[in-house]
């Protein structure tokens, strides 16, 4: 079996970049078929998507738009998802009602005080996406995490002021459905492809 693997590691050792004699040689799992080796190597989950296709520039346009608008918005989903996991933990130590209303208002301050700014120079479609992005991450609608975290009266007056902007804190995240190009480009950033 080494004969067999001779000439594998060397071809790997000669085709590895700064490759010298001091380099130590990497062993991979191999596997005889026919008298041949053939290294067995696992590269991970690959993702193959169609190729968009547009009939118009408009088209075009209004995707690498949307890309644009994914890119920038979803560090904000991933973190919101983030503080949400590492809030819910703190409050379930709490059991005090007034303590965990405090630690509530001081998570917002705190929240507030690093991304305030930057969440009010959102677009209104990047805040549209962020509402998507954040059901994404979360499994809950931005309505029901104001509901949990700060009650139903709260979650009722933060529906009816986004519902004069034109949003919607009810939205939900559909991947396989209408939000399909937003689930491609979002797989493609976690992928490293865009």
């Amino acid at each position: 079996m080494v004969k067999a693997l001779l000439p594998f590691l060397i071809l790997m050792a000669i085709h590895t970049p700064g490759f010298s004699q001091d380099t130590v040689h990497r062993v991979v799992p191999a596997k005889v078929v026919d008298g041949d080796t053939l290294a067995m190597v696992d590269i991970g989950p690959v993702m193959v998507f169609p190729p968009f296709k547009f009939t118009k520039k408009r088209e075009s346009v209004r995707f690498n738009r949307l890309v644009y608008n994914v890119k920038k918005v979803y560090p904000y989903a991933k973190m919101a998802g983030a503080k949400l996991r590492e809030y819910k933990t703190i409050l379930e130590k709490i059991d005090n009602e007034k303590e965990r209303k405090a630690f509530i208002k001081m998570a917002e301050k705190e929240l507030e005080a690093q991304f305030g700014d930057e969440i009010k120079e959102l677009t209104f479609s990047q805040g549209k996406i962020l509402i998507k992005l954040v059901y994404r991450e979360t499994g809950n609608s931005t309505f029901d995490i104001v509901k949990e975290l700060r009650g139903n009266f709260s979650a009722f007056i933060w529906q009816m002021l986004a519902r004069i902007f034109g949003y919607n804190l009810k939205t939900t995240y559909d991947p396989a459905g209408a939000d399909q190009p937003i689930e491609q480009i979002v797989l493609m950033i976690e992928a490293g492809a865009i």
